[in-house]
């Protein structure tokens, strides 16, 4: 039998491993994926998150007039901020995850 050649064998590796089943999506750091939710339960924990760092993730998901942010003594940043056309409380807990009311 003759050897394939190597640009032939990496060819095929990279087809069979993007043959993959859609349901074995790579694992992704909390930090990298979309995050928020109304009304998402908030957990408690040591929160590494900086004033700024929770400002520019509630800007990104579309919150504007930002305001009165702090960090409760659970380690969850709470403050509040414009939507819609409505101020709500927003919150943001030590994974980065995101909830308004």
């Amino acid at each position: 039998m003759r050897a394939l050649p190597p640009l032939l064998l990496a060819l095929l590796a990279s087809t069979a491993a993007g043959a993959a089943p859609e349901s074995a999506a790579p694992a992704v750091a909390p930090a990298e994926r979309a995050h928020g939710a109304v009304g998402a339960r908030l957990q408690p924990g040591a929160n590494s998150f900086t004033e700024a760092q929770v400002r520019a993730r509630l800007a990104a998901m579309g919150f504007s007039e930002i305001a009165d942010l702090h960090l409760d003594g659970q380690g969850i940043w709470r403050g509040r901020a414009g939507h819609a056309g409505h101020t709500l409380a927003v919150g943001m807990d030590f994974r980065g995850e995101v909830a308004a009311e």
